[in-house]
Formats: C-alpha cells, sequence, structure tokens
C-alpha cells in the first residue's frame, strides 16, 4: 500500500512518492527560541515526528531538518529585559527547547540549523534575487518584488490584491507594494547585526528557511511542513522568493496542522491562556501528551481540557499495563508452553491489525484510527494472556507488534522494559515477599504503602510479583 497525503497546495489528498527512491528530504519550521514552547507549539513537534518515524518505518532514509531561528525583533525585545544578549537569550531557549522534545520522546531531527550560522547563505541568496529584479534596496533594508512573482499566493489561496495584510513587518512607504515582504532589515542602533551588500543589518523572517533549506536538501524538497498559522505569510514568502530564485517547487508535499485550543478558546497573549511544556510535563505523563496531540486528525484544530488529558492519561495506562504484563508473562513462562493453534490464530489476527495500522498511518497518517488499531492489539494481547495455551512464541509476537506501533506513536514510557530498582526498592520487594510467607499481612501492606510513597506500583498475579513505576 502507498501513502497518500493530502498537500495544502493542491487542497486534495494524493500520493506521496519522493524523488529519490528510498529517500526523503523533510523541513519542519522550528522554533523562534525566545520563551519556552507552549502546547500550541508541541502540536507539530510531535506530529511531525511521528510522521518521519512512520516514514522510516516503512523503510526510507528521512532527512530531517529543523531549524533554530536564533535572531529575531523577538530575542532582540527579551534581551532588553533580561539585560543581557540575543545570542545568550537564544542558547538558553535553545537548550530548554531540547529538554523539552526529549521529554516528549521526540527523536533529534538530523540537523538544527541556526540562522546566525548561516549569515552568509542568507546574504548571497537575497543578493541573487537582486541580481534577477525581484528584489530591491530600499533605504538599508531589502524588499522581494511580490509582483515578479505571479503565483504568489497559491499556496493560502489568496490572490495578491488580498494580501494586503498579515506581513510580519511594519508597512512604510519605503516598499513599492504595501504586499512587499522584507528579506534584509537594516540594523537599528545598538542591535545585534552583520554586515552585508547593503549595510549592516540581520535577515528578515522568511527568507532564513528558505536560505537554510537550500543548503542542506537542494532546491526541491519532498515535504515541507509547520503549523496551520504558516501557510500565509511564512509559507507564502518562502514559495516565492526560493521558487523565483531556482524556478523550481520549492516542495512537493505541504502539511499543516490545525491549532489547539484551550477550554474551547483559541490560545493567546491577550487572553493568557497558554501552557508551557516545560510546566506541563511536571504534572502530565509526557505519553499522555503525545497521546492528547495524535487521538485527532493533525488538520483538524483539537481542544485542550482537563477531561481530554485525563482520558489520555487513563488510555496510555492501559498500553503500559498491557506491555508490562506481556512483559511479566514472557519473563514467568516456561520454556516450550502454549500450543500450536493458538499461536497461529494469533498470528492471523495480529497481521490483520498490523495491515489495518498501516492502512491507516499510510491514509494521510491517520494516528486516531491508528491508535485504535494499537487497541486492538492491547485488547487481543489481554484476551490471549488469559487464554489456557498462552505461551512464550505468543507473547513474544505481541510485544514485537506493540513495540513496532509504538516506535511510531511514542506512547510507552521511555523505560518500559529497562527498569532498574535501587537497592531500597529491591530490598522492602524482598522484605514484603518474607511478610507474605510468613502470613504478615499488615507488614506486607505497610511495604506496599511505601513503595506507593516512591512511585512503585506492587501487583501480586499467579506468576508472581510484579512491579511498575506510575
Amino acid at each position: 500500500m502507498s501513502i497518500s497525503i493530502y498537500n495544502t497546495l493542491s487542497r486534495a489528498k494524493v500520493p506521496f512518492e519522493s524523488q529519490e527512491p528510498g529517500k526523503v528530504k523533510m523541513y519542519v519550521c522550528g522554533p523562534t527560541v525566545y520563551d519556552y514552547i507552549h502546547i500550541g507549539n508541541a502540536r507539530p513537534v510531535i506530529f511531525f515526528d511521528v510522521v518521519r518515524r512512520y516514514l522510516e518505518d516503512m523503510g526510507y532514509e528521512v532527512t530531517y531538518v529543523t531549524n533554530f531561528t536564533d535572531v529575531d525583533d523577538k530575542l532582540i525585545r527579551k534581551a532588553e529585559e533580561l539585560g543581557t544578549t540575543v545570542p545568550e537569550v537564544a542558547e538558553q531557549f535553545i537548550a530548554a527547547f531540547n529538554a523539552d522534545i526529549e521529554a516528549l520522546g521526540v527523536h533529534k531531527a538530523s540537523l538544527n540549523p541556526r540562522v546566525t550560522e548561516h549569515i552568509e547563505d542568507i546574504v548571497n541568496f537575497i543578493g541573487e534575487l537582486v541580481e534577477k529584479g525581484q528584489a530591491y534596496e530600499s533605504e538599508g533594508d531589502v524588499y522581494f518584488r511580490t509582483s515578479s512573482f505571479p503565483e504568489y499566493g497559491k499556496l493560502s489561496h489568496q490572490n495578491l490584491d488580498e494580501l494586503q495584510f498579515g506581513i510580519r513587518i511594519e508597512v512604510g512607504d519605503r516598499k513599492e507594494n504595501q504586499a512587499d515582504f522584507v528579506l534584509w532589515k537594516g540594523a537599528k542602533p545598538g542591535e545585534i547585526n552583520w554586515e552585508s551588500p547593503w549595510g549592516p543589518g540581520r535577515p528578515g523572517w522568511h527568507i532564513e528557511c528558505s536560505a537554510m533549506a537550500r543548503r542542506y536538501l537542494g532546491d526541491t524538497m519532498d515535504i515541507h511542513g509547520g503549523g496551520h498559522d504558516l501557510q500565509f505569510p511564512h509559507h507564502e514568502c518562502e514559495i516565492a522568493q526560493s521558487e523565483s530564485l531556482t524556478g523550481k517547487p520549492l516542495s512537493n508535499y505541504w502539511l499543516h496542522n490545525g491549532y489547539i485550543n484551550i477550554d474551547n478558546q483559541k490560545m493567546s497573549k491577550s487572553l493568557g491562556n497558554g501552557i508551557s511544556v516545560k510546566e506541563l510535563v511536571k504534572t502530565i505523563k509526557p505519553q499522555a501528551i503525545r497521546y492528547f496531540m495524535l487521538s485527532t486528525h493533525y488538520r483538524s484544530p483539537h481542544n485542550f481540557s482537563d477531561d481530554a488529558i485525563q482520558q489520555a492519561e487513563n488510555s496510555v495506562e492501559r498500553i503500559a499495563n498491557c506491555h508490562a504484563n506481556l512483559r511479566h508473562r514472557l519473563e514467568t513462562a516456561g520454556e516450550g508452553a502454549g500450543a500450536d493453534a493458538a499461536l497461529q490464530a494469533l498470528q492471523t489476527r495480529t497481521k490483520a491489525i498490523r495491515e489495518q495500522f498501516e492502512a491507516k498511518m499510510n491514509d494521510d497518517f491517520n494516528t486516531p484510527d491508528a491508535i485504535t488499531a494499537l487497541f486492538e492489539l492491547v485488547t487481543e494481547s489481554n484476551h490471549y494472556m488469559n487464554h489456557v495455551e498462552a505461551g512464550i512464541e505468543g507473547f513474544k509476537l505481541l510485544l514485537a507488534e506493540i513495540d513496532r506501533m509504538n516506535n511510531v506513536l511514542g506512547l510507552l514510557p521511555l523505560n518500559q522494559g529497562g527498569d532498574s530498582l535501587d537497592e531500597e526498592v529491591e530490598g522492602l520487594i524482598a522484605e514484603r515477599t518474607e511478610a507474605r510467607k510468613n502470613k504478615n499481612w499488615a507488614r506486607a501492606d505497610e511495604i506496599r504503602d511505601r513503595l506507593n510513597e516512591l512511585n512503585i506500583v506492587i501487583e501480586d498475579t499467579p506468576q508472581g510479583i510484579r512491579w511498575r513505576r506510575k
């Protein structure tokens, strides 16, 4: 089965075919590193992590690039507020971003280029546009001439006459056209700057991604992704400046995820309802956050609420418990346990569930229905473990299938299957086992309570004691 992707550019679901067989070049716009990322920023981070994981699961070699915008008006203001420098602000929040995505179980990108490390690439890109007459200098700034690109607006499906607002710069009379956007900003007194043919300054927002994507992925990439809010102006402007320069499509497929609302309200600074990932992971399991993000189709808006997160936590708990039970049964099963008839039926069923999972992921990365397939596997696992003929090969098969789906979705705790106990916990479990042998139920209960305080849950099963972390 081939993968189909909803391409924002064509507003249609189309078969995916990479330019080079077996390889995918993918760019996702990264953060402007002036603050901690919030729950809205986390959605594209998690979703495109899953896209990358699934493509790799399907056998593709993925070059995944996501940038850091480490110089910008927001960083300059933040540096002034903190009484520090722009590079120091950037370093602080790049480190914070990396800590947040690690907590969320997001795989690191192949490359994380920074704007400040690619000023020469950006200046050369702008210079080529000026030479072609598609950009012009005005009082130290350089602007892209939108009238030189007749297809401007093709991604957001607006025409040039309608695109009079929304550009991320102040409107002034230095521009030929109100829709022209800045490529190079002349430096104001005291601002961080670099030398250029047009005087000291720094890059505009849109040109940064075009230059870095071209540097690492060539003139045309396979997939370009980001949030819905980036369609215009950011991605629209990327297309205009890149395709004007190269005469080639910037990306063959454009993917955009929907917004996150908070308690049915749009997340905004004015409402003060933003929630940082840094604070969120202190009280909510990262896997529950991933589950929440993936439980609605990526192109649809999604509502964050206490109820939704509680449901997500319950769901990942169910998956984790099933996985832990299978591992426990495998560890305690005798050699040769299980009958061929039970195993053959299980193999048929798990194969059908796996095909269902892949069919849903192939259909524009339909993660909600893929999660449904995972839960069918959980149900099948629970039924099998209660089967009188359950055995080692069946446990191995089910664990392998759950692990493979989890390698795409990332819903199991990162230490699942690799837990180790410190000496205090090991001693308490051994003491409790001895207390139960001696029918000292009061002491056994005391130890259970102590382990609970240490976030260790003890379960007495027919196959022996099983423990897990909360």
